[in-house]
Formats: structure tokens, sequence, C-alpha cells
């Protein structure tokens, strides 16, 4: 083993490096992306048990699942959206394994997400934390931290429906093209259901996030938890998706590696 990685296990064992899970336990009870009816539907979780040490398997336990792909802490691939789907590696089982370790940077939004479900995270607002944290670099996740992840026991609160459709935070179109564009992230992550706003549909183009991340070949993720405990810069996310054939996105478990508090 190198001294690289001898010091790296060494700074974990000793506390000097944090393990933080920015992952939601999945259970049949976790909010679900909900389309209009006459679109298909993403099939919740489920699991059946096959056995429990018992007659059905003595020894043994372990359960059968079903869910959509895009399922609780989840990860979107190029091929989820139409401007993705010529790229090459677009899909889960293709997608470059060094592309699974990459820096991150947390946006804190919370105040405004409380005052505004319907907050949209600005260019001008990125412009505003470099000014403070530097800037983002190329190959970084974008993590846009709003408090969301604190109603995801509420599955109500958590959708946020009324009449007009869906009211949750997410960045506006200027936002999106200046990250793709001007920062070339890896990809965005949010706290919410989707990378895009619950009123991206009346943005131009519709659901930007999605068209212009995955249109260049980056990632998404969704439903995170523990941004809070996430520095602005500085810690490094390990976001490895299941390698499902040919797959639009995947449950994952997001580790985050960050230095310990002084």
């Amino acid at each position: 083993m190198t001294d690289l990685l001898q010091d790296l296990l060494a700074g974990i064992a000793a506390d000097k490096l944090k393990v933080i899970d920015l992952t939601h336990t999945l259970g049949p009870s976790f909010p679900q992306l909900s389309l209009p009816p006459e679109m298909g539907q993403a099939l919740p979780y489920r699991s059946e048990e096959i056995s429990r040490y018992d007659g059905r398997g003595p020894a043994w336990y372990w359960n059968n699942f079903t869910l959509c792909e895009h399922t609780g802490t989840h990860f979107d691939a190029p091929i989820h959206w139409v401007s993705g789907r010529e790229l090459p590696n677009n899909s889960v089982d293709t997608i470059p394994p060094e592309h699974m370790i990459a820096p991150a940077c947390v946006i804190d939004c919370t105040e405004d997400a409380e005052r505004d479900a319907d907050f949209l995270l600005t260019r001008e607002r990125l412009e505003e934390w470099e000014a403070e944290h530097g800037r983002i670099p190329a190959g970084a996740w974008v993590l846009m931290h709003t408090g969301w992840a604190r109603r995801v026991n509420d599955p109500v609160a958590f959708q946020n429906f009324d009449e007009i459709g869906q009211h949750t935070p997410g960045p506006d179109v200027d936002c999106v093209r200046f990250l793709v564009d001007k920062r070339d992230v890896l990809g965005f992550g949010t706290e919410t259901i989707g990378t895009d706003s619950g009123q991206a549909q009346r943005l131009n183009p519709p659901y930007p996030c999605h068209y212009y991340m995955h249109g260049a070949g980056k990632y998404g993720l969704q439903c995170l938890n523990n941004l809070d405990r996430l520095p602005p810069t500085g810690a490094v996310l390990f976001t490895a998706p299941l390698k499902l054939e040919e797959g639009s996105g995947s449950p994952l478990r997001v580790l985050a590696l960050t230095p310990a508090p002084a």
C-alpha cells in the first residue's frame, strides 16, 4: 500500500477525516416521483421477504425488492434525458469510474428556500459564493443545500404539491448554463426529489438542469441528506451507482469525506 493510501486510512482512524453519509434510508414510505397520470409512472420501493431463518431458508435472511431507478437518494446519468441520449458512456454501466470520486462545493440556500419554496439559484448567487469561497473547480459536484431533507418523513411536505403543481427549489436557466459552460462541473445535486425546481416545466427550456447537464454528459444527485454537515469546500464525494445495463440512473449510497473540524 502506498504512503498516500496509508495516510488516508490513518486520517480516518485518527478521526482527522470524517466519513459522512449523505443518503436517506430507503423504505416503502419514501416519497416517490410523481408524473401526470397520462404518463408512465415510477414504481415505489417494495420489499418481499424470501426467507428469515425459517423453513424457506433455515440459515439465511434475504429479500426481493422492486423499485424505479430514480428512487430515494439516487443518481441521474446522461441517458436519462433526451439531450443526453446519443452521448458515449451515458448510462450508469458505462460511466468512467474515476468520475465517481470528486470534490464538492456546497451552496447554502436554506434561508431562501424557507422563505420561498420556489426559490431559484442564480448565476449571480454562485458568483457571490465564489467571491467568498473561491472559484468552483472543473470536475466538481455543486450541491444546493436547502434544508429540504428535513421534510423527508412527511411525504406531503416533501413533494409540496398544490393545484398548479409541485413547489420545490432548484437552479434557474442561467445558473445551469454557467455551471456547464463556464465551470465544467461534474454534476449538480439537491435535497429535493429532482435536480430541477418543482415549477421548472415553466422555464425555457423546461427542466434546464436535466436538459443542459445531461446534454453535456454530466450527472445529477437527488434526495441528498446531511448537507448541513459539509463545509462549503473541502469535501470529497463517493458516488458509485449500481452498474445496471443501460441504466438511466440508480439508487446509491453517497458518502462524503471531510476534514474534521479544528
